[in-house]
């Protein structure tokens, strides 16, 4: 079962059991689902919405920071349950020690030597690594490795 038919068989559970707001979540991700078909008048791959999942999760987490800086807990704490059901469809992360494989490995596949061959090292390493560790982070070890090297 793809990812999008996970999602449309969710919402019919949480129809059914009268989950207001998983159903409001979930609607939430169907209309930017939706809305990026018919835009690039595509159909969408399990890629397609992981990338549209993990720009949900990131504007979650900022609107976190942003109402918890602002004293709006009940604000922060709504974003916080939408944020673990959006997490629910992302596949398991990576620990550390897996990425740093992947860095090491997509490195040296590439022959990267020094900073001006990061776009090549993470054009390798981004559809490997979407959706199941923080791209962020993977940048900064892929930096700290070609000043290494």
């Amino acid at each position: 079962m793809s990812l999008k038919e996970q999602i449309t068989e969710d919402m019919k559970a949480a129809m059914r059991a009268k989950d207001s707001f998983r159903l409001g979540t979930i609607r939430l991700l169907t209309a930017a689902m939706k809305q990026k078909e018919v835009d690039e008048r595509i159909e969408l791959t399990d890629q397609h919405v992981l990338g549209i999942i993990e720009k949900m999760i990131k504007q979650r987490k900022d609107s976190i920071t942003q109402f918890e800086a602002g004293g709006r807990q009940d604000l922060a704490d709504n974003e916080k349950a939408e944020l673990q059901v959006l997490s629910a469809y992302m596949p398991a992360a990576m620990s550390d020690e897996e990425i740093q494989q992947e860095v090491d490995a997509a490195v040296a596949q590439t022959g990267a030597a020094g900073p001006a061959d990061m776009g090549k090292v993470m054009g390798v390493l981004k559809p490997k690594l979407a959706g199941r560790a923080d791209m962020t982070a993977v940048s900064a070890k892929v930096k700290a490795a070609l000043a290494k090297g």
